[in-house]
């Protein structure tokens, strides 16, 4: 939790956030990644000053269980003086313990935020799946809040002026845009229009901006013309001189001239796909089933 410090912007977490993504839909398949639609209703999480804290806090808990799909799963929330802005007790089950940070006694429109997050280790937790070290596993975590359709409370949550900030979980503002936005184009859904904070939109209008990239990038038949004659050049020393990976590129070329084939990552789910160097090609993404255009 970010409380009044500085607020890290920008993408510095995006290949472990994608590397997420994948880990999901690997995890979920495609009809369970599916499964999540719509995402979680602002009705379902709202709030108001005049609800009696711990049963509106148990009420907001129980419509995340429900979303995420933990039927049998009761949550315990309780309040106290803490660092972090929650913590959960992930046990066996059936009840799973969660403490809120003291300040959400009156900062309650972030309840369903934290609770949120929380809730969503207790479904990964039950999945077997997660990521080696705090750092990327809380990653994975916020990805997968976002990306289930949990997650835009999490980037509702950010507010930053000249004198103040404030901001839950580990992705940056822009990266938890990034998951929506990812989120928006498979769902074909508007979250903004749920945002309270005029800086959750912005943040949400870069992610999508960095969404769209990863639709206009060769051999995607979408992608710019600088990036076309790039990969021209690319895929001409690859059929010389066999199997190249040129650097900073998303992708390369495996085989030798008569059987050259391109490896680039799906732009839905960031599986890694291999086809033919033969023009154009229509491929299928075997994980999430997206269907792209290339232009080998």
């Amino acid at each position: 939790m970010t409380d009044g410090s500085e607020v890290v912007h920008g993408f510095p977490h995006l290949e472990t956030v994608r590397t997420a993504i994948t880990a999901l839909h690997k995890r979920l398949s495609y009809e369970g990644i599916r499964s999540y639609a719509p995402s979680v209703a602002p009705a379902d999480v709202a709030f108001s000053d005049h609800d009696d804290l711990h049963l509106g806090a148990q009420r907001v808990a129980h419509a995340m269980v429900q979303h995420l799909h933990l039927p049998d799963a009761r949550m315990i929330v309780s309040f106290r003086e803490m660092q972090h802005a929650a913590g959960v007790e992930l046990a066996a089950g059936p009840e799973y313990f969660i403490d809120l940070n003291d300040r959400f006694r009156t900062h309650r429109n972030d309840i369903g935020a934290a609770l949120a997050h929380e809730v969503m280790h207790v479904l990964l937790h039950r999945l077997d799946l997660s990521f080696p070290g705090t750092r990327d596993n809380e990653i994975l975590t916020d990805t997968a809040t976002t990306y289930l359709g949990a997650g835009w409370l999490l980037l509702d949550a950010y507010r930053e002026d000249e004198v103040s900030s404030q901001k839950l979980g580990y992705l940056t503002p822009e990266e938890f845009g990034y998951v929506l936005a990812k989120r928006a184009l498979v769902f074909d859904e508007d979250p903004s229009v749920w945002f309270t904070s005029p800086q959750a939109y912005t943040a949400y209008t870069k992610g999508m901006d960095r969404a769209r990239q990863d639709t206009r990038l060769p051999p995607l038949t979408a992608a710019g013309w600088a990036g076309r004659r790039a990969y021209a050049k690319n895929r001409t020393y690859a059929l010389e001189h066999g199997s190249h990976r040129p650097a900073g590129t998303p992708y390369g070329f495996e085989g030798a001239a008569d059987g050259l084939r391109v490896e680039f990552p799906c732009p839905t789910c960031h599986q890694r796909i291999r086809v033919p160097v033969r023009g154009r090609v229509r491929a299928r993404c075997g994980l999430c089933r997206t269907v792209i255009d290339c232009d080998t």
